[in-house]
């Protein structure tokens, strides 16, 4: 059998919904970087019967079973306990996890229970698998010659950390790690999914690398991932069809992988020796926060005013009550003069504007929820963009997409 994995998550708060399962998606893009195939995931709640059938069915079908969850000191955390169960043996205690976790309790100023102590007992035969930031270790274990069980906690953070740290080693010096899967990811504003995979169509049929479409909040993405020995060889495979999906896209491919439309315009108008200024109405500081989330942002964006109602319109930013008046504050008009504005008054290269109705009340036939105007204005003069989002995936929905529409009109102007 090819050597595969098995992600299970534990945890009945994973089931419920309560907690979003990142660590299984973690995983499952590490275990691609590796080269490592894995074909299913499985959550399961904190139950002993439960979890030994989930156990039962991976062993049949993967040699490498990856487990988060249930290594806590409280009763409910199961996971050792019931994989010593599982596989006919006893549970031993390690005496130096137990100095180790009465040690970080000490240093943080923490008094430790009895609970705790459960943390230290372990599968007989199972090595740790250490935890340098928490309390909890998981394990190595080979109950079985044909199967491997890698145990961390279901904090992410910790399991990022144990996973980088001792997993990876552990698991190219046990030759798992022949090839790697590697990907790009490029993003893509002011394009639909279907637009855009009408113009990249010939690439899906690809075989290595492939290129899969992708929507998410508003945006579209393009994954292109290359199976092969190394990740410079996977890189290599890369380039050639990136650069040219890259072309294709053109003005509508913003970035790549980590890169985010806030940055790409930062680093714009960083290149450019240029400065922003912004005035809110409906995102009421949305497209602020998302600019200075941006570290360095200091550097470009002088500050904003957030003009939610007429008066601060007028009294702030110079609207003309009398175009105000007769064509309200959801208009092309208004969107201007406040981009406009807040240029003058901040002394800044541009001005960038925001209004709109974000709902769920406040629309009428003529201008309904969803309706929003941008303004950007700069040394050229002002100009004007107005989108329609529509009501049905809410008020949130609305304001992230307005604040991401602007940026991505001042990019565009950037770029020219």
């Amino acid at each position: 059998m090819t050597p595969t994995a098995e992600i299970i998550c534990v945890g009945t708060e994973l089931l419920l919904g309560d907690i979003l399962n990142t660590n299984a998606r973690f995983l499952a893009q590490e275990l691609a970087k590796l080269g490592i195939s894995h074909y299913y995931q499985t959550v399961v709640g904190d139950n002993p019967e439960r979890i030994k059938q989930v156990v039962q069915v991976a062993c049949d079908r993967a040699s490498l079973l990856i487990f988060t969850g249930g290594l806590g000191p409280t009763p409910d955390d199961l996971t050792h306990a019931t994989l010593a169960d599982c596989f006919g043996v006893p549970l031993v205690e390690h005496p130096e996890i137990f100095e180790d976790i009465a040690r970080k309790f000490a240093q943080r100023g923490r008094q430790m229970t009895a609970n705790n102590r459960k943390q230290a007992l372990l599968p007989a035969g199972a090595d740790v698998l250490t935890n340098s930031g928490g309390s909890a270790p998981g394990i190595i274990w080979q109950p079985r010659p044909e199967v491997t069980i890698l145990t961390f906690p279901g904090v992410p953070a910790e399991m990022n950390d144990m996973w980088q740290e001792v997993a990876v080693p552990y698991l190219i010096n046990q030759g798992w790690v022949q090839n790697t899967v590697y990907s790009r990811t490029l993003k893509f504003w002011g394009i639909s999914e279907s637009a855009l995979a009408e113009k990249v169509n010939s690439f899906f049929d690809l075989q290595n690398p492939t290129v899969a479409p992708y929507a998410n909040l508003g945006e579209v993405k393009l994954r292109i991932s290359a199976f092969a020995n190394s990740e410079k060889t996977a890189r290599d495979l890369i380039a050639p069809i990136e650069q040219q999906l890259r072309q294709i896209g053109g003005a509508d491919c913003y970035g790549a992988d980590d890169e985010t439309l806030t940055f790409v315009v930062g680093q714009l108008l960083q290149t450019a020796g240029s400065t922003l200024s912004i005035a809110e109405s409906c995102t009421g500081g949305g497209l602020g926060s998302m600019i200075t989330g941006v570290s360095g942002s200091s550097s470009y964006f002088w500050g904003g005013v957030i003009s939610y109602d007429n008066s601060v319109k007028v009294q702030l930013l110079g609207v003309n009550s009398e175009d105000l008046a007769k064509h309200g504050a959801v208009s092309s008009v208004v969107a201007e003069q406040i981009a406009a504005g807040v240029r003058s008054r901040l002394g800044t290269t541009w001005g960038l504007s925001i209004t709109g109705i974000a709902g769920p009340t406040g629309g009428t036939a003529e201008k309904p929820v969803g309706l929003v105007y941008i303004g950007l204005a700069g040394e050229a003069g002002v100009q004007s963009f107005v989108h329609q989002f529509g009501a049905l995936r809410g008020r949130d929905w609305i304001r992230h997409l307005s604040a991401c529409a602007a940026l991505d009109h001042l990019r565009r102007e950037l770029l020219k």
